[in-house]
């Protein structure tokens, strides 16, 4: 077993509850999955015996802000592309929220409904409403899809180099 001081416990700890809520935050809208997870990685490259690199922190710490970024931007950019309103994109985003109180069903409806009821408001017809709630839809579910991936790669390297320093 190797050497853990008492430091590198705390951090190989706290990086392991930094990985967990990050996968959660993948998610959860409420919470920033990505960046925790990138934490998480960031905390154990201060352990003492810990592998994890330079390169490897910089090329996470650039994907983090990316899919950080595209988290915000894409599903507005694809409502655009569809001629979506700002009620709509309000919309979605309130729905978003009051899907939280509603998982996982909430979270997966949330966006829709909220796109297309802003929509509605907006006074765009029903057929344009719904196709800008589909690409809307469309766009959260990739990028959930890329956030989870993203903190499910990380998840899996924290857990790997935990146990590497352990052993």
């Amino acid at each position: 077993m190797a050497d853990i001081l008492g430091w590198d416990l705390l951090l190989i700890v706290l990086s392991l509850i930094s990985a967990v809520v990050g996968l959660l935050g993948a998610v959860l809208p409420a919470l920033p999955g990505p960046p925790l997870s990138f934490v998480g990685l960031l905390l154990l490259f201060f352990c003492s015996n810990s592998n994890v690199g330079w390169v490897s922190l910089c090329v996470t710490a650039v994907f983090a802000v990316i899919i950080t970024i595209l988290d915000y931007l894409l599903p507005i950019l694809m409502a655009k592309i569809k001629g979506g309103s700002k009620k709509g994109m309000v919309g979605a985003g309130i729905g978003m929220f009051v899907g939280l109180f509603f998982s996982p069903i909430g979270l997966i409806a949330g966006p829709f409904l909220g796109a297309f009821v802003g929509e509605l408001m907006a006074k765009t017809p029903t057929g344009s409403a719904l196709k800008v709630s589909l690409m809307t839809f469309a766009a959260f579910m990739l990028t959930t899809g890329i956030k989870l991936i993203y903190s499910l790669v990380l998840f899996v390297y924290i857990v790997y180099e935990v146990i590497r320093l352990f052993v």
